[in-house]
């Protein structure tokens, strides 16, 4: 045995002779850029030595800085307009760089500067890089040699991992190399589709950084990994973070008590490739993202889909006041949007405003996305303020914007959902209009609105709000868009949470010290008759029928249902309609509450359930069932939907057959919104069927009927139907069930 394993290995030393052999020649057969082409090729050589470093021409199309592994790093960037780019490299943690490597002017191709530098060790430096070229500012060339310039595909930025420190200041930021090690296993697209999903959308700081939390890694990605039983015991099946991009939270502003106040909501991106280190328990030096992608792999197990809301409109670079760090000091006049004098155009309403339509900025956003979906296998993409991202270079929209129109098809994206806000500061609404070629959903700011106002309420809203319970097909074609097009909300983190919205009338933000002039004013919310918290209890009963109301109404539309974290259990934030800057109790999540409202909790439980059991609710059945269609409004009468101004009574029901098992199914949804009762008309059902109160949250406990009260009916005269009476300000949810 021993001699046939002797003779085994040295078959194989041979062979790996010989492979080494043949490489060696065939490198040096092959010229520099030939070379540079094989990314992988382990005996590359250094050519040249710079300030004692072994260097050589490097991966053009590699961008970045990477690991090869010949026991280097390859250097890539680009700049259409410098003239000059020098790499500067950082002891870890130190102000100044220990060596200063200016690219040869013949390690340049095109545009793209490219370095191999031999025997870093990448655990032990930071980089970053400074250009020059022109200074022309009404031509928006602004460049600069002493500006230490953040790489833009930098996939870890250094001086960012202390939460609220460190930053609002030029030259903080370097990039860090990143091992793209983590073991996915096998994972491939997600297998929910856009019509059955439920989104979750939070914070990730605030979502468990309050101790009432309960977990051990408090703020952090980790504190949502220990939180992901609560999640699939609510039954969301994706969760939307708000910006996990490398962002400045630090902001030039105290609060009128003279703390300072936080950047807290992440809408101030600093680098699009880098994970946000302060959201991480601990350091990850060489590691970033694993944490992240941790998360991510543990909610891929349990069947939930993980969406980032990315901001490619603006950057924390700001106007011209702003500070200098990346894409100002690389291509000023090619990454943000300039008027004639230079200046910036502020669609964004943060100082500047990305110019996504210039052919580098379009390839920038779609390098940028391919990596999350490919190396954090990212499910979807909710875009901020995204008709942005359809606007030419002179800020005027376009009918077909080339960066949409890519997103839509990229090969890479191909099966990711994208979601859009489709609006921006600039007064641009494309709710509805967006391009879409039926691969975008859309954020219904007209589902949030309608809905508001009808179910407080106002006069005018009935038909409106059928039409939004429909899944608006008065704004999407559903034979065209099917049911993804539009993304339901009642509220989201911008704005009242859902408990605030009725128990406020107006909006409380006077400690963000803006003398309560920000935020939005069109809140369409209702207190319910005393401002802010009461002990009465009538109006508490009411404001909870209230929120109960919505949630009904929402879970149980057409389209994907979306709200803010901590909905389900009565989360407040005091009034505060823009939270951004409270990094408090503001906008962290109080889990004392969960227990406090639990019955509000198993409701939303509930609902979730229920609309998942139920493909009429979620799916265009074109068949529908017991000779009902697909879906139908309905006044008080059934079969009548001339909605009056006065109307304030919606009825709409789903019918079809469930995918899995064929059976018929029919779902009554029945609103009154109105101050006193209403008398409705309930379609007939085929004599074997009956139709079976589900929901009713004008009683206590309005999943008391669930499993055992059935629908006291009378057959009135003159109507193909059932007569019953839904109670004031209140929703009941009805189930054709066998006799």
């Amino acid at each position: 045995m021993a001699g046939k394993t002797t003779k085994k290995t040295s078959k194989k030393e041979n062979a790996a002779q010989q492979a080494r052999s043949i490489l060696k020649t065939a490198e040096s057969m092959v010229s520099v850029p030939a070379a540079a082409s094989i990314y992988g090729n382990i005996h590359m050589r250094p050519y040249d030595k710079i300030c004692g470093f072994d260097v050589r021409p490097g991966l053009y199309e590699l961008n970045g800085a990477t690991a090869i592994p010949a026991g280097g790093v390859n250097f890539t960037i680009a700049s259409n307009q410098a003239d000059y780019c020098e790499l500067l490299l950082f002891k870890r943690g130190e102000k100044e760089p220990y060596v200063v490597l200016p690219f040869p002017e013949n390690y340049r191709i095109g545009n793209v500067w490219s370095m191999i530098v031999f025997d870093l060790d990448i655990e032990e430096f930071e980089y970053a890089y400074r250009m020059d070229g022109p200074y022309d500012k009404k031509a928006g060339l602004i460049f600069n040699r002493e500006k230490i310039l953040l790489d833009p595909y930098a996939r870890a930025v250094t001086g960012q991992s202390e939460w609220g420190k460190g930053k609002r200041s030029e030259g903080v930021y370097r990039g860090r190399v990143v091992r793209n090690d983590f073991d996915w296993g096998v994972q491939g697209n997600s297998k929910n589709q856009m019509e059955d999903l439920i989104i979750y959308e939070m914070h990730v700081r605030g979502f468990t950084q309050a101790g009432s939390s309960g977990v051990e890694h408090h703020g952090t990605f980790a504190g949502i990994t220990e939180k992901l039983d609560y999640l699939e015991r609510l039954g969301v099946n994706a969760i939307e973070l708000m910006p996990v991009f490398e962002f400045d939270e630090t902001l030039p502003h105290r609060d009128f008590y003279g703390r300072e106040l936080i950047d807290y909501w992440g809408y101030n991106t600093v680098c699009f490739f880098a994970p946000n280190t302060g959201y991480t328990a601990s350091l990850e030096y060489n590691r970033e993202g694993s944490e992240l992608k941790r998360l991510i792999r543990s909610c891929h197990e349990r069947g939930m889909d993980v969406f980032l809301d990315v901001v490619f409109n603006h950057t924390a670079e700001g106007d011209d006041r702003g500070p200098v760090f990346s894409l100002k000091g690389i291509d000023n006049n090619i990454y943000y949007m300039l008027t004639k004098d230079g200046e910036y155009y502020n669609f964004s309403g943060c100082g500047n405003t990305l110019n996504c339509n210039h052919p580098i900025v379009q390839h920038f956003i779609m390098d940028c996305l391919r990596y999350w979906v490919t190396v954090y296998h990212v499910d979807g993409f909710r875009f901020d303020l995204a008709t942005i991202l359809g606007r030419n270079e002179d800020g005027s929209p376009m009918s077909k914007p080339p960066l949409l129109q890519s997103l839509a098809f990229d090969p890479i994206l191909g099966s990711v959902k994208l979601i859009a806000e489709a609006w921006d500061a600039g007064g641009l609404y494309q709710v509805g209009t967006f391009p879409s070629w039926n691969r975008w959903s859309e954020w219904n700011g007209r589902y949030r609105d309608d809905m508001r106002s009808f179910l407080k309420g106002d006069n005018g809203f009935a038909k409106a709000a059928v039409n939004r319970i429909m899944g608006s097909p008065d704004i999407y074609m559903p034979e065209i868009r099917g049911a993804n097009a539009s993304v339901n909300f009642i509220d989201c983190h911008d704005g009242f949470t859902l408990h605030d919205l009725y128990t406020y009338d107006h909006k409380h933000n006077e400690e963000n010290n803006w003398d309560n002039t920000d935020g939005a004013d069109d809140n369409r919310s209702w207190n319910c008759g005393v401002e802010g918290e009461t002990s009465d209890p009538e109006i508490n009963r009411l404001r909870k029928r209230m929120v109960k109301n919505a949630a009904a109404v929402l879970l149980l539309s057409r389209g994907t249902p979306m709200f803010y974290m901590g909905d389900e259990f009565g989360n407040s934030q005091g009034g505060n309609n823009n939270a951004y800057c409270q990094d408090n109790f503001i906008s962290w999540l109080n889990w004392e509450n969960l227990s406090v409202n639990a019955d509000l909790f198993e409701f939303f439980r509930f609902l979730i359930r229920f609309r998942k059991e139920h493909d009429c609710i979620r799916k265009c059945c074109k068949e529908g069932a017991f000779n009902f269609p697909d879906m139908s409004a309905h006044d008080t009468e059934c079969w009548k939907n001339d909605f009056m101004d006065f109307s304030h009574y919606a009825g709409v029901m789903f019918a079809g057959k469930n995918e899995r098992d064929g059976k018929e199914q029919a779902v009554y949804l029945a609103v009154n919104t109105y101050w006193e009762p209403l008398d409705i008309c309930l379609p007939g059902l085929p004599e074997s069927f009956k139709w079976k109160r589900i929901i009713d949250t004008y009683e206590e406990d309005p999943l008391a009927c669930d499993f055992y009260e059935s629908l006291s009916v009378e057959k009135p005269g003159g109507y193909d139907g059932l007569h019953y009476r839904v109670k004031e300000r209140s929703v009941i949810v009805f189930e054709a069930v066998p006799q």
